[in-house]
């Protein structure tokens, strides 16, 4: 017979208390994990979700309509690279302290710097433009104007970047990222074939003519942007990531690129299941929105038109900041969103002038908006490369990355993504 022991009542007391303080502890432990992540939350997040801007939504929009779901394999492709040459530049950014362009004038001279930034100068200006067409085109939906929308939201913009701190811009972008999820119920409404999305976005189907190695460059240029690249890399530095947070941060990095892949998939597939199937030909993305109406219903329409507007007020901020960074940088000026705004600087200045030059464009009547954007994302991608060469000598540099030098793994990985971006590039001449 089974022996009954009876314990103490403050032994049972000793006992519970023992209990509910490992719980304590392991939920004190989860808290800090939660807590080290949601500090350094934001640089990855929003320089992935920044790429589903207007010129990636059009550009994503027009691979759904014009090729349905053959080509889909090119945006889980560039998404790995984003997560790749991202976690570089944030790496680069937490061990020298300093902005892409930065990094350069101290350690290669200020010729090479004032190349860097009339480079980026070129490739992003096309897409600025386009970010604030892309404001235009969604309020325009609704009848307004491109004269009184893109200067409004123009000022607006200016407004909260020179007169907010960083964190209080940081939230507010966040706030506006979480519109791009809209677009994740718009590829579910187009009643996609799953089965065959699964199948051409994994295996690989190359194109047959120039206008489908095109399509490939421009997807590439508009996921894997070089603007993007230098905004993560100022952004990181701004935030202050340091090498000892440097894992939180890549975990950042890898939902904010998964993030982008996503909503990337579910605009080309929303246009490839409609459009493409009715034989429709879109010029932009707020013909995507147009044409989704009688395909998709209403609700489609407007959830697009919603994404659209969303996705350009969060880029028309963070891609003209991505040149200020570079602007300032290339000078040897402060570049940080925290600037005194009571003084002249000129990272506010720069980012000031692109934003009244990209609205002054906008707002042209007549003007062939459309080519400007398609063509700035393959203009992305022919830069990509040089961009990436810069990154990877950088970063395995030991005189200027010190300990935090990347690995020969990275470094091979690093060379044959370079390889793949050179020959999607360079199909473009022989196809």
């Amino acid at each position: 017979m089974k022996k009954i022991v009876h314990k103490h009542p403050h032994a049972i007391a000793h006992h519970k208390r023992g209990i509910a303080a490992r719980f304590s502890q392991f939920r004190v432990k989860g808290l800090s994990w939660l807590a080290a992540f949601m500090a350094v939350l934001g640089p990855g997040l929003l320089a992935g979700l920044s790429d589903d801007d207007p010129a990636g939504i059009t550009t994503y929009s027009i691979l759904g309509t014009d090729y349905g779901y053959r080509l889909l394999w090119i945006i889980p492709f560039s998404t790995i690279l984003l997560v790749q040459f991202h976690m570089i530049a944030v790496r680069i950014g937490a061990a020298t302290g300093q902005g892409f362009v930065a990094v350069i004038r101290q350690h290669w001279g200020r010729a090479w710097a004032y190349a860097a930034v009339i480079g980026l100068l070129f490739a992003n200006f096309g897409t600025i433009c386009a970010e604030y067409a892309g404001i235009a085109a969604a309020l325009g939906l609704i009848g307004v104007p491109a004269w009184i929308s893109a200067p409004l939201a123009g000022i607006l913009i200016c407004l909260v970047v020179v007169l907010g701190s960083f964190h209080r811009i940081e939230k507010i972008l966040l706030f506006i990222s979480a519109t791009l999820a809209l677009y994740i119920v718009d590829g579910i409404l187009a009643a996609p074939d799953w089965t065959a999305i699964a199948h051409y976005s994994l295996i690989p189907h190359l194109p047959d003519d120039q206008a489908g190695w095109t399509a490939i460059a421009a997807t590439l240029g508009t996921t894997l942007a070089p603007w993007g690249l230098a905004f993560i890399q100022s952004y990181a530095v701004d935030k202050k990531i340091s090498v000892n947070n440097l894992r939180w941060e890549q975990v950042d990095v890898v939902i904010g690129s998964l993030l982008t892949g996503i909503i990337g998939i579910a605009i080309a597939v929303a246009c490839a299941s409609t459009l493409h199937k009715s034989g429709i030909h879109i010029a932009n993305a707020s013909d995507a929105a147009l044409a989704l109406k009688p395909l998709a219903g209403s609700f489609a329409t407007v959830l697009f038109g919603v994404g659209l507007l969303g996705a350009s007020l969060l880029a028309a901020a963070i891609v003209p900041v991505a040149t200020a960074y570079s602007i300032a940088e290339g000078l040897g000026a402060p570049a940080s969103l925290d600037l005194d705004a009571k003084h002249f600087h000129f990272f506010y200045a720069a980012f000031i002038l692109l934003t009244v030059a990209a609205v002054s464009v906008v707002s042209i009547p007549g003007l062939p908006l459309i080519p400007l954007i398609y063509s700035s994302q393959v203009v992305n991608a022919v830069l990509l490369p040089l961009h990436v060469i810069a990154l990877l000598l950088i970063a395995q540099n030991h005189q200027i990355m010190g300990s935090s030098v990347i690995g020969i793994k990275s470094r091979l990985a690093g060379l044959v993504s370079l390889l793949l971006i050179l020959a999607c590039v360079c199909a473009l001449s022989f196809t």
